[in-house]
């Protein structure tokens, strides 16, 4: 009798969910993926995080696509781990459980104030843009003129740039009309992100500060002293990319504003301490910093001056933290699912921000997620597979409508014909109701 194939289940269908699957499925031992999400769709942040304008990046979903067109590969959407199949049933069901399951959790600030309308993460702006079903509701006041930003990641950047970029060059992509509709209703005029350390410490890339600075009728502004690069980050500009974000954002603020109708200001050395306003956000304080030497290198200590900012609406960009799945191991501190090469218990591993946070781009989390296979396939190595339920009859008795990936397609061929008819490239469902009547 021929020796079982492994059977694995990957909970989570975004990149490093399937760079597990590719990994596994390419492996020499027969292994049979089944791979979940709690939505229909697959891809992940890369289907509702990832800029509209960003279409090159999202092209990296044909090489998904090429994943699951493997042998062995199955695609069960609609399925919430916790709610539709727990832990237990995983572990019956399979050898191994690996999961993906990103870092979507907000972190706050811990400021006063910051409860108060008008107060909101970038995620959520970020998914209420691209038809996040979980942000699809949100609701943005766009009415004022000035925006604050807490935070100096690339999230922080794609938020100011569709706040600031034309909605007439957005509105053929895939972004919801609802967010094209409000854009262009948008009074915004100048957006103000704000790091708590120096620009040779600030976290975006060189791409997405140029993208920045190459907006036609934006300003790229900051202030000349708080660019200025001190002795204690002199070693930062030994990075090259670094030194040419240093270079680069230096020149613009010496070139100064064009007089465009638009701007956005580069604030370092500054943190935000409350919001306030009447019944909604109306103002900004920040406390003034300088940078001290550290166990971790170079970091922030406030100064004990501060200024107000008059802004209307404010969104932090301060980090994303996993979330727990009842009966897995979880650090509460990190937000991320404790491990050793990937090996969270027998039996369980982990790949991507569930098991580093959020860090690297999409191309990052193949290697991370290779090295958590090769943990999952040394340790299984003398495992004999027995016989295993298949997961679907459980499925079918919990009531669960699962999609496949044929579903999938179907959905991306509907998304791709709605958009067709007004000139766009797709026109998505944003709600799980509509995808799943679309099916029936």
């Amino acid at each position: 009798m021929s020796e079982l194939p492994l059977r694995i289940a990957v909970i989570g269908s975004g990149p490093s969910g399937f760079y597990a699957a590719e990994a596994l499925l390419k492996q020499p031992r027969k292994t049979l993926v089944d791979v979940f999400d709690r939505f229909p769709t697959p891809y992940g942040l890369v289907r509702a995080g990832v800029a509209p304008d960003h279409q090159t990046i999202k092209a990296v979903v044909k090489v998904y696509d090429k994943t699951a067109n493997l042998p062995g590969f199955r695609f069960f959407g609609n399925v919430t781990v916790g709610k539709d199949l727990t832990v237990d049933d995983l572990l019956e069901h399979y050898d191994a459980v690996v999961w993906a399951v990103g870092a979507d959790g907000d972190k706050k600030m811990g400021i006063p104030g910051e409860d108060l309308a008008g107060s909101h993460s970038a995620i959520a702006f970020i998914g209420w843009y691209n038809g996040h079903p979980d942000h699809v509701h949100e609701t943005f006041d766009l009415s004022c003129e000035r925006v604050a930003i807490v935070g100096m990641g690339n999230v922080a950047m794609d938020v100011a740039r569709m706040l600031l970029s034309d909605p007439g060059k957005l509105a053929n992509t895939d972004i919801c009309d609802h967010a094209v509709e409000a854009l262009r209703a948008s009074r915004v005029r100048e957006v103000v992100v704000i790091g708590r350390r120096g620009l040779a410490q600030a976290a975006f890339t060189l791409p997405e500060i140029r993208e920045i600075g190459s907006l036609a009728d934006v300003d790229l502004c900051a202030d000349v002293e708080e660019c200025a690069v001190d002795a204690l980050s002199a070693a930062e500009l030994d990075d090259d990319n670094t030194k040419k974000i240093v270079a680069y954002v230096t020149e613009r603020v010496r070139t100064g504003p064009q007089g465009k109708p638009k701007r956005v200001t580069l604030r370092f050395l500054a943190s935000p301490v409350a919001l306030e306003g009447e019944g909604r956000v109306q103002r900004l304080t920040l406390e003034k910093n300088h940078l001290i030497a550290s166990s971790t290198g170079v970091s922030a200590q406030g100064t004990g001056v501060h200024e107000t900012l008059d802004v209307g609406l404010v969104f932090r960009s301060v980090g994303l933290r996993g979330r727990p799945v009842p009966g897995v191991p979880f650090d509460v501190k990190t937000g991320t699912f404790p491990h050793t090469a990937g090996r969270v218990t027998d039996r369980q591993y982990v790949v991507g921000w569930a098991k580093r946070g959020p860090s690297g781009l999409i191309g990052t989390n193949r290697a991370d997620s290779v090295a958590t296979v090769n943990t999952l396939v040394a340790d299984l190595a003398a495992l004999q597979p027995g016989q295993r339920p298949d997961i679907s009859a459980r499925l079918a008795a919990n009531g669960v409508q699962a999609t496949s990936y044929a579903d999938w397609k179907v959905l991306d061929l509907t998304e791709q014909g709605r958009g067709k008819a007004v000139d766009k490239l797709r026109e998505k469902f944003v709600r799980v109701e509509d995808m799943l009547d679309d099916l029936t």
